[in-house]
């Protein structure tokens, strides 16, 4: 799965209608740009494959000021949405991903209900204890290898464990009521590049 595609459409998807720009100092903002492959030519270059999909629809606006052509806004279709949970679903629960499908995934936990969350992160930490336990089957930490391969095991084994451990934890913030998840409120809008509030000079 492409970390891009659930980035670029749950960014869309948060502003209900947005153009390129907007979606990219929103990624930017979170960082994905560091820890994903949302660079300003894939973002742009998904936002146009997501609307040549049906995934979003493509609204032509007023020309811009400098006398180019008119600037595109975008909207998630019923099939965008249907789109963005299962990927996001896939996101929280799938253990043999790369990182940045799991951080994009992290990064809209909170359009699920509560419920849902919960069950999914609990989906994850079964399938994290189960590709431990067939790790297992196969190696031991104290068994003698003839070399250094067995540190793969080891890399594993912590993974697994280090994993189901924030899973749990973070099970446990939202079994106790932590962040506004679907249908519970209104979403912070702070998340976005132009309503957060500013930087302090020097600071973060």
């Amino acid at each position: 799965m492409s970390a891009i595609r659930l980035l670029v459409l749950g960014a869309v998807r948060l502003r209900g209608r947005a153009h390129g720009y907007q979606i990219r100092g929103d990624l930017e903002f979170w960082g994905a740009h560091q820890w994903s492959n949302a660079k300003p030519g894939s973002i742009y270059h998904a936002l146009k494959q997501l609307a040549k999909q049906g995934l979003l629809v493509a609204h032509d606006v007023a020309p811009s000021t400098a006398g180019g052509p008119p600037r595109v806004e975008y909207e998630v279709t019923q099939a965008g949405e249907a789109e963005f949970h299962g990927m996001l679903r896939h996101a929280l629960t799938a253990v043999d991903e790369k990182p940045d499908v799991l951080t994009s995934g992290v990064g809209f936990l909170v359009d699920l209900e509560r419920a849902e969350a919960v069950a999914l992160l609990k989906e994850r930490v079964a399938a994290l204890e189960s590709w431990r336990a067939e790790v297992m089957e196969h190696w031991t930490p104290d068994s003698p290898g003839p070399h250094h391969i067995g540190e793969i095991m080891r890399l594993w084994v912590v993974q697994a464990d280090s994993g189901a451990t924030w899973a749990r934890e973070l099970i446990a913030r939202l079994e106790s009521g932590a962040y506004v998840m679907a249908g519970e409120g209104e979403r912070d809008l702070s998340v976005l590049s132009d309503h957060a509030p500013p930087r302090r000079p020097g600071g973060v």
